[in-house]
């Protein structure tokens, strides 16, 4: 037509550039510095602004003492005793032990009289113990004498004679070879769960007097009196050991 310019491919009638040509200004592959790409790296930078770790503040030894505490706690009740071992061998100040020992006191978090009494309720049901092993026990855990003995004083005789008769009549059932040699093992496993030696001659005597005549005769032989004096007396050395 006639008048009519010719398409010059600028200007208004220019067609858009192609995805992925470089913007005017720019060579392709290659960012500007500054044009908003990264936005974080500084101007005329590719690098990234890095966070470097916070420092470590070192721990209150009070409250690493406490973590140890309950911990320990937290496996089985404790003695205070024990605590204090398990805070020194993890090198807690004697100080600091003492401090958070004595608040847990007051709480009554810990309490010997009370681990006393459990001790010695459980040990003697479960594992048959007498006084004098749960004693022993006590005492390797710290506890005074006298919270012991105020524990062991609700353990009495007629209680720990009743345990050692069942005990020896459940070994009975399945002990084999003569009467002596039957009669100085349960003797034996009574002594070394902590009975005194009469109670343990008296509790095997009448167990084998009522399991068969060959026992009961043997039974008839024993003077129950006789060897636990011999017992009692470290000048005898004992018969049964």
């Amino acid at each position: 037509m006639t008048g009519r310019r010719a398409r010059t491919g600028r200007g208004w009638d220019a067609s858009p550039p192609r995805t992925g040509d470089p913007t005017p200004g720019t060579r392709r592959g290659r960012r500007v510095p500054g044009d908003g790409s990264d936005p974080g790296a500084d101007v005329g930078s590719t690098e990234r602004v890095g966070v470097g770790p916070a420092a470590t503040a070192p721990r209150d030894e009070a409250e690493v003492a406490r973590e140890i505490c309950l911990r320990q706690l937290a496996v089985r009740p404790r003695t205070r005793a024990e605590l204090a071992t398990a805070l020194a061998r993890r090198g807690i100040s004697e100080e600091t032990a003492s401090a958070v020992l004595d608040r847990y006191d007051e709480v009554g978090i810990i309490d010997d009289a009370a681990f006393a009494r459990a001790w010695v309720s459980s040990r003697h049901t479960g594992r048959g113990l007498a006084r004098r092993a749960l004693a022993n026990e006590l005492r390797q855990r710290g506890v005074d004498g006298d919270t012991a003995s105020a524990a062991l004083g609700e353990l009495d005789e007629t209680t720990e004679a009743e345990t050692a008769r069942v005990l020896v009549e459940r070994k009975l059932r399945t002990a084999r070879g003569e009467p002596d040699a039957v009669f100085r093992r349960l003797v034996g496993m009574l002594a070394r769960k902590g009975y005194p030696p009469g109670v343990a001659i008296r509790a095997v005597k009448e167990a084998l007097a009522a399991q068969s005549a060959e026992a009961a005769e043997f039974a008839e032989q024993i003077d129950a009196d006789a060897l636990a004096d011999a017992e009692d007396d470290p000048a005898a050395g004992g018969r049964l050991g």
